[in-house]
């Protein structure tokens, strides 16, 4: 029998041998027929596996861990409905600009197009999911395929991509090898994401800013993609403007800067919507103009020109028209502009007046700022409240991780962030379930910190099996369930534009399932809370279990919406604010 050649090896071996050259210490997965033979050198690697119970949650763990990291997470799971269940992640992945390498099992080349046992055209389902996929066809192609996967996921707006392997080529051996930088690069001659920005449009950002009486700071989720939380402070502090941080930016500029006038969009605080509605100037960095920002887009922002400045150029237009447009990365485009404004204020150029402004903007918050009613004796408890609690007992560097719907927007409305890279949610694709598997992935990322996953019964009951993988994985992670027994977003847009007529969004009120009982069955301690007075002793019990995971239930007021609200579709004039303000809404009308 020939003996192998120490180069000699398997397209498995190739594969694990890929992802350690580039640096892989964490995956996600799930095995499977096709790619068990991708599983057994995954024994002889350092890269640590953890076991999913299913392959969506291997999906949101890797997006958890890239989200806190910036790193590339990486989830690998079989063929077929394995493949399928991973749609859900890469599309959130997608949306949200996260880098993420997926790794999928495919059957045997010559069983491809034979509808053989979990086979499914996993490229063609994932081609409008994915920045970038492929079908590697031989074991030769594995190691250019996963550098290429990686490349493409990490450069540029970064994205989901995957590599679709049949179970021959991971059987089969090649001869090693690894690709040069150089050889990557010739390898994809159509993929040069621009970074640096044209130089006659930063020059022209400068002049519009130094110009503007009424500028607003639009802050996206590219802040963070571009590691760019430093130079976006220091523009702001140099020209001394608001800050908005869209739902996928906050952390990205601290909340209790005098400058941050926090969320924007459909249930953003008034400051913040009125903010841009009102500007002379939207500096948006790193933001797409979502709809759910700009709501009816004929009606934003009417009198303020726009600077864009996104990595993608397929942003720019594609909502609003920029009236000077940059393509390239935001933290090096931003300090490119910081450098501009400072050479014109050396040469004797002035900014603008802003006083009035500021004092405009000053008013608003102190009218209208996010506000709730206390819970009366007896009754259920406010979710408001409950956020406000866990932020005001969490340990310094706390992640938060959120599922969907109105416990997402409390979080995100009531949590204060000061630390970018401290807040996972689902902003795109809205995807429920999300908030366990992902709060898994940050804290496998993150063991030195505390990470609550904040979620609702509709979502828990989603994706709550991932409990067990935090259990084994003795990955300690605290979720605060907020159950109204209802879909709760659903409830408030029936209950507002359905003349409460509830159409299957009751989840039942005769606590069932008893989640205390469930979240210990799984191996973590449960906690049920239905009082005011119980709230925060329970979360200083929670915060001081570290060994195995935490669920604690909150019993919260079913009747209870999310306020201020954009209807959809309406303009961002039409804002509905908190009960309690609705006598002050006339003002802030008038203002407008």
């Amino acid at each position: 029998m020939a003996e192998t050649r120490p180069d000699r090896i398997t397209g498995a071996q190739a594969l694990i041998r890929a992802l350690e050259h580039e640096h892989v210490e964490l995956m996600f997965g799930y095995p499977g027929g096709c790619i068990l033979p991708a599983y057994d050198p995954l024994l002889d690697s350092e890269i640590r596996h953890v076991l999913v119970r299913h392959e969506q949650g291997a999906g949101h763990a890797a997006e958890g861990y890239a989200h806190v990291t910036g790193k590339p997470g990486v989830a690998m799971v079989t063929s077929g409905p394995a493949a399928t269940n991973l749609v859900t992640p890469l599309m959130d992945a997608y949306m949200d600009s996260i880098p993420m390498v997926a790794i999928t099992g495919q059957v045997p080349t010559a069983a491809i197009g034979s509808d053989a046992f979990q086979e499914c055209d996993t490229v063609g389902i994932t081609r409008s999911c994915t920045k970038h996929n492929e079908l590697v066809m031989s074991p030769a192609d594995i190691p250019m395929a996963i550098r290429q996967a990686f490349h493409i996921a990490t450069t540029g707006r970064p994205g989901p991509t995957l590599v679709d392997i049949p179970k021959d080529c991971l059987i089969a051996e090649m001869d090693w090898y690894w690709p040069t930088d150089q050889e990557v690069l010739d390898s994809l001659p159509g993929y040069r994401p621009n970074i640096k920005g044209h130089p006659r449009m930063i020059k022209e950002a400068a002049k519009l800013i130094l110009a503007s009486e009424r500028p607003v700071v639009y802050a996206g989720g590219g802040i963070l993609k571009a590691r760019a939380a430093e130079a976006l402070r220091d523009l702001v502090e140099l020209i001394d403007a608001p800050v908005v941080t869209t739902l996928m930016a906050r952390g990205a500029f601290p909340d209790d800067h005098p400058n941050c006038l926090g969320m924007p969009g459909m249930h953003g605080n008034a400051t913040a919507v009125t903010s841009m509605q009102k500007s002379d100037l939207l500096i948006a960095l790193g933001a797409r103009f979502d709809d759910r920002i700009t709501g009816k887009v004929d009606a934003f922002a009417p009198t303020a020109k726009v600077i864009h400045v996104d990595i993608d150029p397929a942003e720019q237009g594609k909502v609003r028209k920029p009236d000077v447009p940059i393509v390239g990365d935001a933290d090096y485009v931003i300090r490119e502009i910081i450098r501009e404004i400072r050479a014109r204020q050396a040469e004797g150029a002035t900014q603008a007046d802003t006083s009035a402004w500021k004092s405009t903007i000053s008013g608003w918050r102190e009218q209208f700022p996010l506000t709730y009613e206390m819970s009366e004796p007896g009754a259920a408890l406010k979710p408001q409240y409950c956020i406000q609690q866990l932020h005001a007992h969490a340990p310094e560097g706390t992640i938060v991780a959120s599922g969907v719907g109105q416990h997402q927007m409390y979080a995100s409305q009531f949590w204060r962030f000061n630390e970018p890279y401290t807040w996972v949610n689902s902003g795109g694709l809205g995807t429920m379930g999300f908030a366990i598997p992902a709060a898994i992935g940050a804290k496998a990322a993150r063991p030195d910190r505390t990470v609550w996953a904040v979620d609702g019964d509709g979502c828990f009951q989603m994706t709550a099996q991932e409990l067990v993988t935090a259990t084994l994985e003795k990955l300690p992670i605290k979720v605060a369930l907020l159950n109204n027994s209802y879909l709760g977003m659903v409830r408030q847009w029936q209950e507002m534009f359905y003349d409460e007529r509830y159409s299957e969004v009751f989840l039942d009120s005769s606590n069932t399932p008893d989640f205390v009982m469930w979240a210990e069955s799984m191996g973590c301690a449960g906690f049920r809370v239905e009082s005011p007075e119980e709230v925060a002793p329970t979360i200083e019990k929670a915060n001081a279990i570290n060994d195995r995971p935490v669920v604690i239930e909150f019993r919260t007021d079913a009747a209870e919406g999310v306020f201020p609200m954009v209807p959809a579709g309406a303009s961002n004039d039409d804002l509905i604010l908190h009960p309690s303000q609705q006598d002050r809404a006339a003002a802030l009308q008038e203002e407008r």
